[in-house]
């Protein structure tokens, strides 16, 4: 299965394939800014009379928007993500994550030996700043520009207030993740987490906004099993568990994610001796990818999900003193992988297929012996 980002407005991280050929990136900001020049020829005292709501294009001073963030001086030439805990190497004074940094002894730029590492928090200050006005889904307006300054009586609205300021923070946090730079993640998701969070209580619990705080909060608890936090990662996971059963069961990719959350609390109650609970979660992650192949039967990204949540269910059933129930399983598991027929341009599904048919072979085989 193609992972579809829940931010549908803005592309996934390293990915321009979303934005349609020959599509400005701007357009809908464009209409926006046209209608606005379209009744600036009012008058003054008819716009302070008439107006309660002013519409406010946000300005970054470095020419970015939140789908066209370049590498530059907020980001770390490390992680390629907006600055975390800003750490200047002395002496050459080049600037880095905390995290990142820390694993070197010489300079990634330049090559200088680095005698110790030093906050920037003047930097940090300005990062801070950036991501406040700039990745924010909600924020406040502070603006000196005689030609937008807006009366006390006015209601700000951003032009640009939607979901993309989400995802924007999201691919700076998977940024940072990939590169090891957990704490770093972690901030920008709850920056993002709060965000939603706020949008809910004013608007409800939309499918829209469920689903991103779903996602949100499922990547949260990774970071916390990256870092050997379990408690708070099942706490997160089972929280994005209960934003992703509120949405229809006929999204297939918001089926894959719930099952896999529920696969993650499974695998923490399972490595922490909790086998009666891990099994709980396997089965309900087991059910929740049998009904999605009901009416899809012809998908095998689904039916290669369904043999996984088998294996894991018989697994903790011989774990627990069940070998018949077990081997059924498996032997189910088997059965299903074989019926795959697999084209040659889904190569990563058949060496995933092809991962899982060695392990259940295996536990045949124990059978046997």
């Amino acid at each position: 299965m193609t992972p579809v980002c829940p931010f549908v407005k803005a592309a996934r991280p390293d990915d321009a394939t979303s934005r349609k050929p020959n599509e400005c990136p701007h357009k809908h900001q464009l209409e926006l800014e046209g209608k606005g020049k379209k009744d600036s020829g009012d008058s003054a005292s008819t716009k302070k009379d008439s107006v309660d709501a002013a519409s406010i294009s946000p300005k970054c001073p470095f020419g970015y928007d939140s789908q066209t963030f370049k590498l530059g001086p907020l980001s770390c030439m490390i992680c390629q993500a907006l600055l975390f805990e800003s750490s200047k190497c002395v002496p050459c004074s080049h600037v880095y994550c905390k995290a990142c940094i820390s694993r070197f002894k010489d300079c990634p730029l330049c090559g200088a030996d680095i005698e110790k590492i030093e906050a920037d928090m003047n930097l940090q200050n300005t990062v801070d700043r950036f991501i406040e006005g700039h990745g924010r889904i909600k924020r406040p307006h502070v603006n000196t520009d005689s030609e937008e300054v807006v009366g006390d009586n006015k209601t700000v609205i951003y032009e640009d207030v939607s979901l993309e300021r989400g995802a924007f923070l999201v691919q700076h946090a998977m940024r940072a993740f990939r590169a090891n730079n957990v704490e770093s993640a972690k901030s920008r998701l709850s920056i993002c987490a709060e965000d939603i969070r706020g949008q809910l209580e004013k608007l409800g619990n939309t499918s829209e906004l469920c689903s991103q705080l779903g996602a949100v909060l499922g990547m949260l608890g990774d970071c916390c099993r990256a870092t050997g936090d379990a408690g708070s990662a099942v706490t997160y996971f089972e929280e994005s568990v209960d934003f992703l059963r509120k949405l229809p069961a006929d999204d297939l990719e918001i089926t894959h994610t719930l099952s896999v959350s529920l696969n993650k609390i499974g695998d923490l109650k399972y490595y922490d001796g909790d086998l009666e609970a891990a099994r709980s979660y396997y089965s309900q992650s087991l059910d929740v990818r049998r009904n999605a192949i009901k009416d899809r039967s012809n998908v095998p990204s689904q039916i290669l999900d369904v043999a996984v949540s088998l294996a894991k269910v018989a697994d903790v059933d011989r774990n627990v003193g069940n070998e018949d129930v077990a081997i059924n399983g498996f032997e189910e598991a088997i059965k299903l992988l074989e019926s795959l027929t697999l084209s040659s341009e889904e190569a990563g599904l058949e060496q995933r297929r092809l991962s899982v048919m060695e392990f259940l072979n295996n536990q045949i085989a124990e059978k046997t012996t």
